[in-house]
């Protein structure tokens, strides 16, 4: 890895996570990778492209069926998790002079504001009950359903607090509209270790570090994760040999979920902690040390499909810290709506601030 300094790391870290949620945008909800990889010209994505693009624009949501997830939006968008991150970032901005401790109470109205002016992606279950809770008048401490899917949301923290307590509890403060402790707890290990990475500790040694301080459930799944990427990568096991070696990777570190729809869902690929973490694990561990492996990471990913834009936001922070800035191509920064617009905001938080 060359040298960055800490303003590239954090820099690094926020628009990693937003380019490879962009990256997703066109895939994001499509289960079938061999489909993606036949659409986008049998080999990895280069471009961002709209919702569905090449695939007729829908894409397949195992259970929820065929349909375009985020109708609002085109290429260089973001999904639901890039917006989170970007109405997070807004937030920051209007509440950094002075700086202050992250109250969700004051987020809210802003969020409302959003949601119901032209929001564009998908809004997830947890969003619309979460919306329903607050307009019945419901106290901050009652907010939030039971789903256990990651929804890391707090990237831009890391350019206002530089305290890895404090940034643990903006994760899950800005998760509001969940509930489920394996959520939470999976927005709060990344959060610890893209801090650490931040300050110089290499990504593997920082989520090995964090895993082993929280529950087991989060240090199984790391554990999990180590275990599927030296499989994958051990030139003389079978996975190592197959062309869809992520995909199976990936769908081989969670069990079959069976909702009662039309069909089961790999969890591996979809959005439950339980599926979303190894599997940023597992690319974070496989491209962090290649040439290129930020931009290597977020494409493989992609190709993957299913809730590759929860795992992109996870990935790109972790490998966009370690990395820099610099590491992300040009032409996705250029190709980024967003990117100057959060850039200047970027540059009003405490850490950046000139």
């Amino acid at each position: 890895m060359s040298k960055r300094t800490k303003e590239e790391a954090v820099k690094g870290a926020f628009f990693g996570a937003l380019v490879g949620d962009a990256l997703s945008l066109g895939s994001h909800y499509e289960y079938d990778a061999p489909k993606i990889y036949k659409a986008y010209g049998n080999k990895p994505i280069e471009k961002f492209m709209g919702p569905g693009e090449m695939m007729g624009g829908q894409t397949h949501g195992i259970g929820w069926g065929e349909r375009n997830y985020h109708p609002g939006k085109k290429a260089g968008g973001t999904t639901d998790y890039g917006d989170y991150n970007i109405l997070v970032l807004e937030h920051l901005a209007a509440t950094a002079d002075p700086p202050r401790e992250f109250d969700v109470a004051a987020l809210i109205p802003h969020w409302i504001n959003r949601l119901t002016n032209n929001w564009g992606s998908w809004i997830c279950t947890m969003t619309r009950e979460t919306f329903a809770q607050v307009q019945a008048g419901n106290s901050i401490d009652k907010l939030g359903g039971i789903s256990n899917a990651m929804a890391i949301r707090h990237v831009a923290a890391h350019a206002y607090y530089d305290d890895e307590e404090t940034l643990a509890k903006v994760a899950r403060k800005t998760m509001f509209t969940h509930t489920s402790e394996e959520a939470l707890s999976g927005g709060e290990f990344f959060a610890r270790v893209t801090h650490r990475v931040i300050h110089g500790v290499h990504p593997r040694d920082a989520m090995e570090l964090v895993a082993v301080q929280m529950s087991s459930f989060i240090s199984s799944k790391v554990s999990q994760a180590i275990s599927k990427y030296k499989e994958a990568t051990d030139e003389s096991s079978e996975l190592s040999k197959e062309q869809f070696v992520d995909d199976l990777a990936l769908t081989s570190m969670a069990r079959l979920w069976d909702i009662g729809r039309s069909e089961p869902i790999r969890v591996g690929k979809a959005s439950p902690t339980e599926g979303t973490l190894p599997g940023a694990v597992y690319f974070i561990l496989k491209y962090a040390d290649q040439e290129d492996g930020l931009k290597k990471a977020l494409q493989a990913n992609t190709m993957v499909g299913g809730d590759n834009a929860s795992r992109a936001i996870a990935i790109g922070m972790v490998l966009g810290a370690y990395k820099g800035v610099d590491a992300i191509p040009q032409e996705w920064k250029e190709s980024l709506d967003d990117y100057t617009y959060c850039n200047d905001l970027l540059g009003t938080l405490p850490l950046l601030k000139a």
